[in-house]
């Protein structure tokens, strides 16, 4: 590394940045990644390099990429081209697909204006992802874990469980950021479930069935799902018409959309 000196940068709301500095909570999130010499890892925002020095060390290299320009030539600074390979960038709008010509590894403190946007973003490059480990707002990680019946199962869960298996790790205090976000952070892991796991679905009908599902909570599915499906398609499925979205497992999902499908193409 060239440089280890400390960065006078006020954290921009715009960016949803929050910085951080616990170096035990850095080391603990950095076992549970635990990063090798031979694997392509990719940190989305490395900011102030908390996470991006214990990477690089025991990785030997990695690829990060930072929206902010002024942390980005500050990077710069702090690490050799064996070290680093920075992409000033927007995580949202990256190629993705065309980064990973091989198999990735993702981690990041992904800010939490963007969270969601950007794990349905990355859902694109999947199936070229061997995991990923992120530290996201508590409420985001409980939604994405969330099972069948919780008050925080919805939409989240089941678009991300269809595709990966996900652990929550553990929490990350307020008081290990600068400046202290107002809420606590958790740490997940997502890895994509292999290609003989996944359902034959058509998944942006997946989506739109999904979507409509939870559109109204209080609604039973018969009403939610009424443009897109009758009873013929709930019988099909196997579907109870009267019960409500946050009761349907992954797979009740996935009969659901082929039943959908099934019918448009009859219909």
């Amino acid at each position: 590394m060239t440089g280890t000196a400390n960065l006078q940068h006020r954290a921009r709301k715009r960016f949803g940045q929050n910085f951080l500095h616990d170096r035990r909570v850095i080391e603990r999130i950095v076992d549970a990644i635990e990063p090798r010499r031979d694997q392509a890892i990719v940190e989305i925002g490395p900011g102030q390099a908390a996470l991006t020095r214990e990477l690089v060390r025991r990785a030997g290299h990695i690829t990060a990429i930072e929206i902010d320009r002024d942390l980005a030539a500050w990077l710069r600074e702090q690490f050799t081209p064996d070290e680093l390979t920075l992409i000033e960038a927007d995580a949202l709008k990256l190629d993705w697909p065309a980064l990973a010509s091989r198999p990735l590894r993702i981690v990041g403190n992904l800010p939490y204006n963007i969270s969601s946007p950007l794990l349905f973003r990355l859902v694109e490059c999947a199936d070229r992802v061997l995991d990923q480990h992120f530290m996201l707002q508590k409420e985001v990680v409980d939604r994405m874990v969330a099972p069948p019946g919780s008050k925080t199962y919805g939409r989240l869960s089941v678009m991300l469980q269809v595709r990966y298996r996900m652990t929550k790790l553990f929490d990350v205090p307020r008081g290990a950021f600068n400046p202290p976000p107002k809420v606590t952070s958790s740490i997940v892991r997502m890895v994509p479930k292999a290609a003989e796991e996944l359902p034959d679905i058509d998944l942006p009908l997946f989506g739109t069935v999904v979507a409509a599902a939870f559109n109204q909570r209080r609604k039973i599915l018969r009403n939610a799902l009424g443009e897109l499906a009758g009873d013929a398609v709930f019988s099909a499925a196997a579907v109870n018409p009267m019960a409500r979205a946050e009761t349907l497992a992954v797979d009740d999902f996935v009969r659901l959309t082929r039943a959908v499908g099934a019918s448009r193409a009859t219909g």
